[in-house]
C-alpha cells in the first residue's frame, strides 16, 4: 500500500499541501506561505512530514521564505531566532485544525542557517568564480588550451560534487541529504552528508575526470600519486558522529563515504578501507539502499533537524 501524499491547494489566498492517506483519510496541511504545519487529530507527525518535503512546491516556497527573512535583515549569513523561517519545525503531537498553527521553539537561542537550502559544490564552485573573475581573459586560454589550473581545480571539485548529488537525488522519501555542510569556523566543508534508515553517511566527492585510482586498505593512489583520501574521510565521519552527540541525537558511527567521479582510466578497489567504503559515483545510491536499517522513521527525523542548522557543525 502507498504512502500519503501530498496536494496542492490554491484558494482564496491561500496556498496550502494537504495530506491524505491511500485511504482518502486527510491527515493535515502544510501552509506554504508559513511553512506552519496542521496535524489532524490522531496524525502521524513523520508521515505528514515525509509527504510535505517530497512534494516539489515545499522546496520552493522554502527557499522562498528563508530569502525573504534573509533581504528583511540585511544578513543571510545569520538570521536571527526571533526572525527564522518556521520551515520544517513541525509539532511534536497533532493539534486541533481549528486552532491557529504555531512554530516550534528553537532547540537554542543561538542564531542558526538553515543548511537545507545549500547547494552542492557551493564552496568550490566560489573560490573557482572568484579566480575567474580575477583574470577571466587569462582563464579562458588556459580553460582553451586544457592547462591545470588553480580555478580548474576548484571548478571540477563543484562539477563533481553536483554529479554525486544527481545520484543522492534518486534515493526515496525515507532519506535526507544535506550539501556543502561547513564545519568549524567555515574554513572547510563535508561535501553531502546522508541520514537515512541505516544511519548517518558523510560522502566526501573526488573527481578526477582522466585519472587511475586505487585502492587497496589504507593505500589510495591517483594515477600511481598517493592521496590521504582515507584519512581524511575517516577524520570528517569521527568529527561528524560527535558534532551530532553533541546536540543532542547519537546516530551511532557515522560512516565515511569517498565516491569517485571520472576515473575514465578504471577505479580498481583491491580492498576497503576500515571504516570508509570507496565507491564510484554511479555505485553510491545503491550501495547505500543495500545497508541494513537499524534507525526509524522519527530518529531519521530527529537526525536531520539537527544536522540541517549551521549551529551543530560550527563547534
Amino acid at each position: 500500500m502507498s504512502g500519503p501524499t501530498a496536494h496542492r491547494w490554491k484558494r482564496y489566498g491561500h496556498d496550502r499541501l494537504y495530506v491524505q492517506a491511500a485511504s482518502g483519510k486527510r491527515l493535515g496541511y502544510c501552509d506554504l506561505t508559513t511553512g506552519a504545519v496542521v496535524l489532524e487529530p490522531g496524525a502521524d507527525r513523520v508521515a505528514v512530514e515525509v509527504a510535505v518535503t517530497g512534494h516539489p512546491a515545499y522546496a520552493a516556497a522554502a527557499a522562498a521564505r528563508l530569502s525573504a527573512v534573509a533581504l528583511a535583515d540585511h544578513a543571510p549569513a545569520a538570521i536571527p531566532s526571533s526572525r527564522r523561517p518556521v520551515d520544517d519545525q513541525l509539532p511534536t503531537a497533532g493539534v486541533d485544525t481549528a486552532a491557529r498553527p504555531t512554530a516550534l521553539e528553537p532547540l537554542t537561542a543561538a542564531a542558526w542557517v538553515d543548511l537545507a537550502h545549500n547547494r552542492p559544490g557551493a564552496a568550490p564552485r566560489v573560490h573557482a568564480v572568484a579566480l575567474r573573475r580575477e583574470a577571466p581573459v587569462r582563464t579562458f586560454v588556459e580553460r582553451l588550451f586544457g592547462v591545470r589550473t588553480e580555478e580548474r581545480r576548484w571548478r571540477i571539485g563543484a562539477d563533481g560534487e553536483e554529479a554525486v548529488a544527481d545520484e543522492l537525488a534518486g534515493l526515496d522519501h525515507r532519506w535526507r541529504v544535506l550539501h556543502s555542510v561547513p564545519v568549524g569556523k567555515g574554513d572547510s566543508d563535508i561535501d553531502h552528508v546522508v541520514i537515512g534508515p541505516p544511519g548517518v553517511f558523510t560522502v566526501n566527492t573526488k573527481h578526477h575526470p582522466t585519472a587511475a585510482v586505487w585502492v587497496r586498505g589504507t593505500g589510495f593512489t591517483v594515477n600511481g600519486r598517493p592521496v590521504h583520501y582515507v584519512r581524511h574521510s575517516q577524520h570528517e565521519a569521527r568529527r561528524a558522529t560527535k558534532l551530532l552527540a553533541a546536540a543532542g541525537v547519537h546516530p551511532g558511527p557515522v560512516v565515511g563515504v569517498i565516491a569517485i567521479v571520472g576515473a575514465s582510466r578504471g577505479l580498481t578497489i583491491h580492498a576497503q578501507p576500515d571504516g570508509v567504503h570507496v565507491t564510484a559515483r554511479r555505485d553510491l545510491r545503491s550501495w547505500l539502499e543495500r545497508q541494513p536499517a537499524r534507525l526509524h522513521g522519527a530518529q531519521v527525523h530527529a537526525l536531520y533537524q539537527a544536522a540541517r542548522r549551521s549551529t551543530t557543525w560550527s563547534t
